[in-house]
């Protein structure tokens, strides 16, 4: 082959020179010499990219002759040309021609496993950028690999990465299995077909030339391994994994073929099949393989996950469910019966469960394990109830046999559904269970097959079913609501290990194999028992076509359902059969089927939502609503989901947008109508359209925090958590369920809720499509705002407001003369009137809007002594008979008047009002007990025993209005809007306001008295920041077991929360444990700002504490790391690191419940960066304790990574994650700009090092998908203030996983460095 006609002067002359002493056989050196001084009179400078061109060009293949390959080495050696460009160009020409030519391809190997490894020297030139830049144009390795950056850096991870690939091709297609890859050809034969090369096949093959071409192959294969192999070159390679995922995997897959089926690996001597596959294992492929620095083996045995399962860790009483401490505050926060959330409770758990399993670095069965365990500790809470209106063990159970399973099952099909290939890869990897088909779905059943001790009622049938399974009798499930163990043969007895195992097998997690478990029931029988073989009315029969009567009714109300074929045959009478049919089917949708169909309670609130949203007949009359021919059903099923454990059910499945969409259509059409059609109900009752609209209005306001006072309106930047949830806010979450389904294919969850909500209204709803409400829930606003105006008398709504208060005062007046005075007009009513002409036949809507004045003009009148208490409570009480609805503007009203504080306080002293005296002092005492343990004072609630109780007028004349109510089902749902906002409105005032109302619903009603003190004594930490920051200190104190010297309390979750109401703790009586009380306070804490920075200073106070444990200082000196235990009088550091990551944990779990989302940015943005620049007091004292500095920035790097993990997620599944990348951008140029010396620090220097160092190395193992939202700036900054401090590991590690942009440069430490 000659060579190119573009060759310059110098160029030809160093070939006749070559030529000349190919032909005289001169000595390379002398070539050499010669070939110099030839090149240095041309002014070629060296290495020599032409040169290299050249002598390849004539070497291959006219003279492909030994001498020739001398000069070449030569040329080498005196680094005349460049080593990785000649590899580069050599590549080209022998690897294709390796059979006709395998001589040179065995030099070409040599030459390779001399040179290939030394790319230190070859980067140190002057000249480095132009020769990478000449290998891409070779190579076409930017083409070839699909990046756009030509880094050098990045073009010398693709070269070394296509030399690799290039050998690997050559052995499998040498070995006759390159046919068996998926593209059945080499990757780089489009780029040898450019070059011109001839392979001679006609050549005859002697022994020796096939001896040399099976040496070639080991020698190829040998190479390759000894890339993987290589310190350098095995990084190099982890970059192309890191960064060219799609290439890499199919390179994998080219690798295990030839472990699997080369002959000539197994002949090798140096490496084995095993051995050459396990190079390419997540284990083995890494960036890091040791900590050379003192810093990173301290944050290596700091973080380390295996001391929350050590000997250590259990002697500290931070058992292995510490680590889910998360869980369960989340749990336990979801049962507060005072709020509903508009996020599923299932995207919320699912979203916490794979941030803790990233930080944690569980396997999926400790995860699993931990779940269920979390949840099972929920339920066990709730072993001694306190009676009142809140939620109660349905909504536990619902947690752990509904929302868990989902939740489960949505973890598993996500595992299983993403390829391997598409799997994250980074330096977690060594944290991370390997993916193996089907693991997951084993895992799950090694935790289901434990036997988990609990007692539930229900649990006997799902014992008995697997009984009867066992023994070969299949009845059909609907059999099992008749059975009674005492008609089983034998005991059968069942636990809550058999309701979990059922709501699996419901699901499709586990199949009837889980029956034969041993030990899963206690024996056989031979026949069905004889309740069984006997029709009576339930599913079972009504599934065979019994009719549904209202015996039938009333045994599905109480059953709930088990199948989903169940509920679609009653939901299918419920929308065509007949009046009285329906009512009886909308009744069983919500009865049992909604508080107890665990395995089938996704469904079931799906059917309800549909029955509250009717479709519009085709025909229908103009000015006629449809709903209003749905009454009746819809009235049923709006009472039946009033109670709170049902609403709760509705918010844990992430339901409450989607029903107050449909309850908003039904307000206002039903709201709008006079009242002068009726309706019959089954029981003989009649409703009239004010009952149908006060039912559904009621309950929409319990679904947003409307009565909370209007002082959380605007305090701070940052608002309290539950201001959102305003009408449109709920209506925009329901609207973004509807997104496309081809962007939530891949989230069951939101799936489940875009067909739901589609269901309801296939459009997007927003306010203004409710002219009626938006009015009215304007002028609540205003009635916030300012106080009532624009009543003009003589108008018709001043006319409205009269006829209400005349209908008011009816009774109160009757025989007479007093008035009441609005705006300069009386309204009296005289003797002679009737009782049924005084109620206004008027629209809800236009009555609603009334309200508040005529309760100003009364309360008005009550204060000028025109009308007494007592008739002020009853003329109250009317107007909410008259219109329950009318509950919701009195609250209002009230809410806002109490915050103007333009109203005299009243006497409650037993005459004119309703007295506390009969167990104030009683209440006070039970106050003091309950928060006793958090060590904080309450306020004396007489003092000096003669002052009377003193209410706010309205909050007086409310509490009067209230304790009127009977405490049956019927007041139940309007009780339940009136409770809350009666504690907040009792909350918003001087304390002892909240004891005094507490002290007379208790005489009101007695076996909700533990309820309303432990209402009562939350307002103790409402009215005192102190009490708040104590409250905090006891949730770590308990948590951390730091009780008593020596560390001996059990601590963890069991002593932060307790066993839920009256549990026992430490040796005394305790009621609520502080982490509860602390989940009940929270939400009214207005400055949550205040509530962070609080927690940062109690975090490392606790450090401290920790690290002391009560030792003199000079035996803080001694301690050392030990395996596991410790010794009387010294705390090891193993425990000591376990306490300090349970501590960070708490603090931000706590944050991230306080705040949100909004909190934890303005943590990362602001009070983080505020704390490392001010000097802190306890870090000047405490300064020659190192071990207290180190601890201290490791445990604030454990708390930052936790907080971002729980606001945004390890991933970027979540809606939050979108902003991620600003806020985490800003405190990422934090940290460079203090690396770099442009932002002074206060902190303790060793604080600040344990920080950056524990930030970055969790960020980089836990969340590596933040480390590519970062600039590329940032992180080459960071990068080199990290090596500053000698961290040139981490520094490495950021590197490689800042994604392309960082490759080039992580390429150059690598080779730099030789780490």
């Amino acid at each position: 082959m000659e060579v190119c006609g573009g060759m310059r002067p110098w160029g030809e002359v160093v070939v006749e020179v070559t030529k000349a002493a190919q032909k005289k056989e001169t000595d390379a050196v002398l070539w050499a010499v010669e070939v110099y001084s030839n090149l240095k009179a041309a002014g070629e400078s060296l290495p020599s990219l032409e040169l290299a061109e050249v002598l390849v060009s004539y070497i291959c293949w006219d003279n492909n002759v030994p001498i020739l390959w001398k000069f070449l080495e030569k040329a080498l050696l005196l680094n005349f040309v460049p080593p990785i460009f000649l590899l580069s160009l050599l590549s080209l020409r022998v690897i294709p021609c390796r059979r006709s030519q395998p001589a040179a391809y065995r030099l070409y190997l040599e030459l390779l496993r001399r040179h290939a490894f030394q790319l230190k020297s070859h980067i140190n030139t002057p000249n480095y950028p132009k020769i990478m830049k000449s290998i891409d144009d070779v190579l076409h390795l930017s083409q070839i690999f699909g990046t756009s950056q030509s880094e050098p850096g990045v073009l010398v991870v693709e070269l070394v990465f296509s030399i690799v690939w290039q050998l690997l091709d050559a052995s499998l297609d040498d070995e006759g299995l390159l046919e068996l890859t998926p593209e059945k050809k080499s990757r780089w034969g489009a780029l040898y077909q450019e070059m011109e090369w001839h392979e001679n096949y006609s050549t005859k093959k002697t022994e020796f030339h096939e001896q040399l071409q099976n040496a070639n192959t080991l020698a190829a294969v040998e190479i390759i391994g000894k890339f993987m192999q290589d310190k350098v070159s095995s990084r190099i390679l982890c970059l192309a994994r890191r960064n060219l995922p799609a290439h890499w995997f199919s390179f994998v897959q080219r690798l295990q073929l030839l472990a699997a089926n080369s002959s000539a690996l197994r002949n090798s001597g140096t490496l084995s099949p095993e051995a050459f596959l396990q190079l390419t294992s997540d284990k083995y492929m890494v960036l890091t393989r040791e900590c050379k620095t003192s810093s990173q083996q301290k944050f290596h045995a700091v973080m380390g996950f295996e001391y929350l399962s050590s000997s250590a860790s259990l002697c500290h009483g931070a058992s292995h469910s510490a680590i889910w401490i998360p869980l369960d505050l989340v749990l336990e926060d979801a049962m507060d019966g005072y709020q509903v959330s508009t996020t599923s409770g299932i995207e919320i758990i699912s979203g916490l469960v794979r941030t803790l399993r990233a930080i944690n670095g569980t396997s999926w069965h400790d995860t699993f394990l931990g779940l269920w365990l979390a949840a099972l500790r929920l339920v066990q809470r709730e072993r001694e109830p306190i009676e009142g209106p809140m939620p109660r063990l349905d909504t536990r159970l619902c947690m752990l046999l509904g929302i868990i399973p989902i939740v489960i099952a949505d973890l598993i099909e996500e595992e299983e559904r993403t390829p391997v290939d598409e799997t994250e890869t980074g330096p977690t990897d060594q944290w991370k269970e390997e993916r193996v088909p089907g693991k997951c779905r084993n895992d799950l059943v090694s935790t289901c097959s434990l036997h988990l001790k609990s007692v539930v009622a229900y649990a006997n049938q799902a014992a008995a079913k697997a009984m009867l399974f066992v023994s070969g009798i299949t009845p059909g499930s609907a059999y099992f609501d008749c059975l009674g163990m005492k008609e089983m043969p034998i005991d059968c007895s069942g636990n809550m290990h058999h309701l979990i195992v059922e709501a699996c097998i419901a699901r499709g997690l586990l199949d009837t194999s889980a029956y034969l478990w041993p030990g899963y029931v206690n024996g056989r029988i031979n026949q069905l028992p004889q309740c069984m073989q006997a029709q009576v009315p339930g599913w079972a029969s009504f599934m065979k076509g019994a009719p549904l009567t209202s015996v039938m009714a009333n045994a599905l109300v109480s059953s709930p359902a088990s199948s989903l074929a169940e509920l679609e045959k009653i939901f299918k009478v419920a929308t065509g059969g007949s009046e009285d049919e329906k009512i009886f089917a909308a009744s069983i949708l919500c009865g049992a089927s909604l508080i107890r169909g665990w395995n089938i309670q996704e469904h079931t609130v799906q059917f309800i939502i549909r029955l509250l949203s009717p479709s519009k007949p085709a025909e229908n009359t103009e000015g006629y609503n449809h709903l209003i021919n749905y009454a009746r059903l819809i009235n049923v099923v709006i009472v039946g989901i009033a109670p709170v454990d049902c609403v709760q059910i509705f918010s844990l499945h992430g339901l409450v947008p989607t029903l107050a969409c449909s309850l908003m259509p039904i307000c206002e059409v039903f709201g709008s109508c006079v009242p002068n059609v009726s309706w019959k109900l089954t029981s003989g009752e009649e409703i009239s359209a004010h009952a149908v609209f006060s039912n559904a209005f009621i309950l929409l306001l319990r679904l947003w925090r409307f009565d909370r006072p209007p002082l959380e309106h605007g305090i701070g930047d940052v608002p309290t958590v539950g201001s959102q949830l305003t009408p449109e806010y709920l209506l925009l979450v329901r609207n973004s369920h509807l997104m496309s389904t081809s962007s939530v294919h891949n989230d069951r969850n939101r799936m489940r809720l875009s067909t739901i909500a589609s269901l309801s209204s296939p459009d997007s709803v927003f306010v203004d499509s409710f002219p009626k409400l938006k009015a009215w829930y304007r002028q609540h606003q205003a009635c916030i705002a300012s106080t009532l105006s624009g009543l003009v008398h003589g108008t018709p709504f001043h006319q409205i407001v009269e006829g209400l208060l005349n209908m008011m005062t009816k009774k109160i007046n009757r025989g007479n003369q007093n008035s009441i005075t609005i705006s300069g007009s009386s309204s009296s009513s005289g003797p002679g009137n009737d009782d049924a002409s005084l109620r206004p036949k008027l629209p809800a809507w236009d009555i609603l809007e009334a309200i508040p004045f005529v309760v100003d003009a009364a309360l008005t009148a009550c204060a000028h002594g025109r009308l007494s208490p007592r008739e002020l409570a009853i003329g109250l009480k009317d107007l909410a008979d008259f219109l329950p609805a009318s509950l919701a503007s009195i609250v209002s009203y009230f809410s806002a008047e109490v915050t103007r504080g333009v109203w005299k306080p009243v006497f409650m002293n037993g005459t004119d009002w309703p007295s506390p005296a009969a167990n104030l002092l009683i209440v006070e005492e039970e106050i003091k007990k309950i928060v006793a343990a958090t060590g904080v004072h309450v306020p004396s609630l007489a003092p000096g025993g003669s002052s009377p109780a003193t209410l706010p007028l309205p909050l007086a004349a409310f509490v009067s209005l209230t304790i009127t109510y009977k405490l049956d089902r019927a007041a139940e749902r309007f009780l339940n809007l009136a409770g809350p906002a009666l504690e907040s409105l009792a909350a918003s005032c001087p304390w002892p306001c909240m004891p005094i109302v507490g002290s007379l619903w208790t005489q009101k009603a007695k076996r909700w008295t533990d309820f309303l003190i432990f209402s009562a004594s939350r307002t103790v930490f409402l009215h005192n920041t102190d009490a708040v920051v104590q409250l905090l200190k006891s949730c770590f104190t308990a948590t951390l077991g730091m009780n008593s010297y020596p560390l001996s309390s059990n601590g963890g979750v069991g002593a932060l929360l307790g066993h839920g109401f009256k549990s026992h703790l430490c040796g005394g009586i305790c009621p609520v444990a502080p982490g509860i009380l602390y989940l009940r306070v929270y939400r009214s804490v207005r400055d949550v700002v205040f509530l962070t920075e609080e927690i940062l200073s109690i975090l490392m106070h606790s450090v401290r504490e920790i690290v002391s444990s009560g030792l003199p200082r000079e035996k803080l000196e001694k301690l050392k790391a030990t395996k596991g235990g410790t010794k009387y009088g010294q705390v090891s550091l193993a425990a000591s690191m376990t306490q300090v990551k349970l501590a960070a944990s708490l603090a931000a779990s706590l944050v991230w419940l306080s705040g949100g989302l909004m909190l934890v940015q303005l943590l990362m943005k602001e009070t983080l960066p505020s704390w490392f620049i001010s000097v802190h007091r306890s870090q000047m004292e405490e300064k020659s304790d190192g071990m207290v500095a180190m601890l201290g920035g490791y445990a604030l790097a454990y708390f930052a990574v936790l907080c971002g993990a729980f606001a945004w997620g390890v991933d970027s599944s979540s809606s939050a994650s979108k902003r991620r990348p600003h806020i985490l951008g800003i405190h990422m140029e934090f940290l460079a700009s203090a690396l770099d010396g442009k932002i002074s620090l206060g902190c303790d220097s060793a604080t600040w090092r344990a920080y950056v160092s524990g930030f970055v190395s969790l960020m980089i193992g836990c969340t590596p998908i933040w480390v590519l939202e970062v600039d590329v700036d940032v992180l080459k900054r960071l990068s080199n203030g990290l090596r500053q401090l000698y961290e040139e590991e981490l520094a490495l590690a950021l590197l490689g996983c800042g994604g392309i942009g960082t490759m080039s440069i992580a390429a150059e430490l690598i080779i730099d460095s030789e780490i």
